[in-house]
């Protein structure tokens, strides 16, 4: 295994008296006695319990030794006090009881003794959450994976795509399906080559937050480009159709400074920022030539799974069970609670709402577009069912789903997009290309589509028709988090939501995050709270994505030679000066932020090259895009529609609302 600390301490020297004259001593060459070395006693431990070695080492002839720790076996560790010869190490995560082997190896220049250590980590969190809220649901894998019946179903005469998106390729059934590997633009680069944290060299990713990605309470930086709250909304949104990855069973987490003055005010220097590695498949990260690789847990298709789930299980719990051309909803046309039990980020009970992806109860704004989705899906199936009464509830609960598919890719390329990344951008649509695998890009994943953190307000707006305040008054982001079923208790809730994301500016695209999300994410520091630039900076490490300029590189773009050249921000290049070392170290996400708008885009060229790669591919290599798919009659149906419209026709929202709620209205 690998070599992780190189120290020389002074020993503990053994004071052996000499015998016989001066005279012997010069005529016989000594001979060195080797080091006396023990690596310590067995330790049973549990998952996250800080372990301390109790090696010791000493030697008759040297006051100085080389001591070198180096793990035999198990799971990855990082030792911490390497000066010492009692280092500690956080126990990981694991899936199921582990031995870790660690060797003490001591040098005196001459001779070299070892002694082993075993440390057995009990595995105790298999039904707990990981710091994202997600359920550590072992089986979910399993049960994706061993599930699929390899069918290509037909419900009224009409094929379907299949939830867990397998066989949309017919040569290469599982592209784009869940729980398949996450692609790569460029190489893995982890520290070891193999499955450590990229970025071994660079500083903590929450002290880079604190360096480089802290706006100011209450600064206000909104965007040049007209763009409104849904720009970040929608993109949230899409986000949960396209990859999720997360994980419960190896920790990673992140070191915090004992200056920090918000999560360590005391100054203890013990503080973590909790961070779990995601899912990967376990038969990669073997050696150099397999590195890990990450699954994504959703498919990669625009194929609405943020509604309709990423199997036939959530599919199921999903349905109206009296009416089953419908999603069922609760009191209020509201979405259901999750009765069932089923997988939900943060709580997995009935106090929460369910919907397709196991994550829409994080922040108010969500909830609402879920909510809205949903009503248009039933919308729809009630109008499709009123003119064919004898109708299979099975063909209509299809036949709206795959319209409501068809709006969603629709609203994504001719409306969000262009406000985004300019229009243009997307190549014309020639047609389906099998030859095209559009399973979801690493580094797209973790770090280009993780641009929307940086457009965040710090308060989501609630207006009345007028454009005015409701009595019960805005929402403070932070006061959002998993806020839904507080906020939304009637059917005329979303409108106050709705109103505001179309009439606030979001803020500019730039490194900068607001407070409500870089310190207090799903609570306050020290009682829950995160920092969601630390978390995805450790993403990026986690699944060992290249460096910024490595990326530009990949993507076939020049690298820059220095700070000054990445942005022409004198206080952005300063923060990046100070966070790193050198140009070749920057982070990919801190890095694609930082740079400069470029055409009538909101993004630099590295992220935009990024979205334009993935966005083209999984339409080009969707078979069941809706222009490949869908009939002409249903083809006109889906482009005539609008968010705007949508939002109108299952809200009580009129003619206050624009055209193309993605942009503020001019005055």
């Amino acid at each position: 295994m690998r070599s992780l600390f190189i120290v020389t301490v002074s020993s503990f020297a053994l004071l052996i008296g000499g015998c016989g004259s001066d005279s012997e001593d010069s005529a016989t060459a000594p001979v060195n006695i080797a080091p006396v070395v023990n690596a310590g006693v067995a330790q049973s431990v549990t998952e996250r319990q800080t372990v301390q070695l109790s090696g010791s080492a000493s030697d008759a002839d040297s006051s100085n030794l080389t001591i070198e720790w180096t793990q035999i076996n198990g799971p990855m560790v990082e030792l911490s006090a390497v000066n010492t010869l009692n280092p500690t190490f956080q126990a990981p995560n694991v899936g199921d009881s582990v031995d870790i082997t660690l060797r003490l190896s001591v040098s005196d220049g001459t001779n070299t003794r070892s002694s082993d250590v075993v440390i057995s980590v009990a595995d105790t969190n298999r039904d707990g959450t990981s710091p994202q809220g997600i359920p550590n649901d072992q089986g979910r894998r399993d049960r994706a994976r061993n599930g699929r019946d390899n069918n290509r179903p037909m419900i009224g005469g009409v094929e379907v795509r299949t939830y867990d998106g397998t066989n949309n390729n017919l040569t290469n059934t599982s592209w784009g399906a869940s729980f398949e590997h996450l692609q790569r633009l460029g190489a893995a680069d982890y520290a070891d080559s193999i499955s450590s944290l990229a970025g071994a060299n660079r500083k903590s990713a929450r002290e880079i937050s604190n360096l480089v990605h802290n706006q100011d309470e209450a600064e206000s930086i909104p965007n040049t480009f007209g763009g409104s709250d849904f720009v970040w909304q929608w993109g949230q949104f899409m986000d949960h159709d396209l990859d999720l990855t997360d994980g419960a069973e190896e920790s990673a987490d992140i070191v915090v400074l004992a200056n920090d003055a918000l999560f360590d005010p005391n100054g203890t220097g013990s503080v973590v920022i909790p961070f779990n590695r995601a899912l990967f498949d376990p038969s990669t990260g073997t050696d150099a030539n397999n590195p890990r690789e990450q699954e994504n847990e959703i498919t990669s298709w625009i194929d609405g799974s943020m509604v309709y789930g990423s199997s036939d299980e959530r599919r199921d719990a999903l349905k109206d069970p009296t009416n089953p051309h419908l999603l069922a909803t609760s009191d209020g046309n509201l979405l259901p609670f999750n009765t069932a039990g089923l997988s939900n980020a943060n709580i997995g009970s009935e106090v929460l709402f369910l919907a397709g992806d196991v994550r829409a109860n994080e922040q108010v704004g969500l909830t609402v577009m879920h909510t809205l989705l949903v009503r248009e899906h039933n919308r729809m199936a009630a109008n499709l069912m009123d003119n064919n009464p004898n109708a299979d509830p099975e063909d209509i609960f299809e036949t709206a789903r795959r319209l409501l598919v068809g709006k969603i890719q629709y609203i994504t390329y001719n409306e969000w997009l262009p406000t985004l990344i300019g229009t243009g951008a997307i190549p014309a649509y020639a047609g389906y290309d099998d030859t095209i695998n559009p399973t979801i890009f690493n580094e797209f994943s973790v770090a280009a589509f993780r641009l929307g953190h940086t457009m965040l307000n710090e308060q989501l707006l609630r207006l009345d028709e007028d454009g005015e305040e409701i009595a019960e008054g805005h929402v403070d982001l932070m006061n959002g988090f998993f806020a839904g079923t507080n906020l939304l208790t009637d059917e005329d809730a979303l409108s106050p939501f709705l109103r505001g994301f179309a009439s606030q500016a979001h803020q500019a695209i730039d490194v900068k995050l607001v407070n409500d999300v870089r310190n207090f994410l799903f609570g306050p520091p020290g009682a829950g709270g995160l920092d969601l630039a630390s978390l995805n900076l450790q993403r990026g490490r986690d699944h060992g994505v290249p460096s910024y300029n490595a990326m530009r590189t990949a993507m076939g773009l020049t690298a820059r030679a220095s700070f000054a050249e990445v942005s022409s921000d004198a206080t952005t290049v300063a923060a990046l000066e100070a966070a790193y070392d050198n140009v070749d170290d920057i982070d990919l996400w801190t890095g694609g932020l930082a740079e400069d708008a470029s055409g009538n885009s909101q993004l630099g060229e590295l992220f935009q090259a990024i979205m334009v790669k993935q966005f083209t591919d999984i339409r080009d290599g969707d078979r069941f895009w809706y222009e490949n798919y869908l009939d002409q009659t249903d083809i006109n149906i889906v482009e005539s529609t609008s968010l705007s419209e949508i939002i109108r026709d299952n809200t009580d929202i009129g003619n206050e609302l624009q055209g193309n709620v993605f942009r503020v209205p001019t005055p």
